[in-house]
């Protein structure tokens, strides 16, 4: 007897994250769901499925083999939220098959934590809160030195996905003059959201506020580095919100504890970071620990956008909220799965 397989192998996600009940039925309306969730799926529970699996959720690896073994599969939903290197995107694409994330679940709260962390830089909120509870606090102008407001301040966007965009929209009662890097992006893109087309020099070089969102790919890991640090004016404030391959760590940090910018990090290159670690200790650094983007509502956004699209994938039609993946692209990208957004 023929079967609808739904094959869901979401680690580091699981269901109960990224899923209301509500969403979770109709997910199951779909088809008979198959879950591994402490652990990734085993081989050889994916082989026995791959016949009858017409969706999988999750990160399973599918190379080309497994979907020659797969003849009913529509879609692979990556609940993960970032593309990886383990899927041959070019054969899922002669195959009719979707590739898609609901990635832009997390635009909306990783870009206003982006704003609230550079405010926060820009105005020395924290460390004047930190001084307070110290007992060197000082008042009205004397409290100040150092800050700018944020407001008109110039801004650089380094990576225009959905998260510079959101963060574009975020800005416009503060009425900042932005430019935007992103060599993925014609530059009438980045005109048509008010916004200059600049090379990575002139971004750094020319901002008071530089908010990184771009992703890592095999062509720019640590391509933000000491020089992009030295060309920023003093007292700058700088914001890694994506991925911490793209920039030089160490020497973001040396920048910070020279004195010469302020830094915010949500991301790290390793993940927890160890508590004797000495970036814990660096004056003008801003932590937190990757929880920019995963807000309760951001997770269940990812569920009931899979759901959705699978649902019309499921009655032949194409995906509408989730970001599809494609191979000159997809192939490029080098992202690892994190437990957070």
């Amino acid at each position: 007897m023929s079967r609808d397989i739904i094959l869901v192998d979401p680690l580091p996600r699981t269901l109960e994250l990224i899923m209301e009940p509500a969403v979770r039925a109709r997910l199951e309306a779909l088809g008979e769901v198959v879950i591994s969730e402490d652990r990734r799926m085993p081989d050889e529970q994916v082989e026995a499925l791959l016949p009858e699996t017409v969706l999988i959720f999750g990160q399973t690896d599918m190379p080309k083999e497994r979907l020659n073994r797969a003849p009913k599969l529509k879609a692979i939903i990556n609940v993960e939220s970032n593309f990886m290197p383990n899927i041959d995107y070019q054969s899922c694409v002669e195959r009719g098959i979707w590739v898609i994330t609901p990635a832009s679940a997390f635009a909306s709260p990783v870009a206003e934590a982006s704003l609230g962390m550079a405010i926060d830089l820009a105005r020395g909120i924290t460390q004047a809160d930190r001084d307070f509870r110290q007992g060197t606090e000082e008042y009205g102008l004397a409290g100040n030195k150092g800050v700018f407001r944020f407001a008109g301040a110039p801004i650089g966007i380094v990576g225009f996905g959905d998260l510079g965009k959101q963060l574009r929209e975020l800005v416009r009662p503060f009425k900042n003059p932005v430019r935007v890097f992103d060599p993925w992006l014609p530059g009438e893109v980045i005109k048509r959201l008010d916004c200059a087309p600049s090379d990575l020099d002139e971004l750094f070089r020319e901002s008071r506020v530089v908010f990184v969102f771009a992703s890592v790919t095999s062509e720019n890991e640590g391509f933000i580095g000491r020089r992009q640090f030295e060309l920023m004016q003093r007292g700058s404030a700088f914001l890694l919100m994506s991925r911490a391959a793209v920039v030089d760590f160490p020497a973001m940090l040396s920048a910070v504890k020279s004195g010469h910018i302020r830094a915010a990090t949500d991301v790290f290159p390793d993940e927890p970071v160890a508590a004797d670690h000495a970036l814990r200790a660096i004056p003008g650094l801003l932590l937190s620990a990757h929880r920019a983007g995963g807000t309760r509502d951001a997770f269940y956004e990812i569920g009931s956008m899979a759901v959705a699209d699978a649902e019309l994938i499921m009655r032949g039609l194409p995906p509408q909220l989730c970001r599809r993946a494609d191979p000159a692209t997809a192939s490029r990208l080098r992202s690892k799965p994190v437990s957070v957004s």
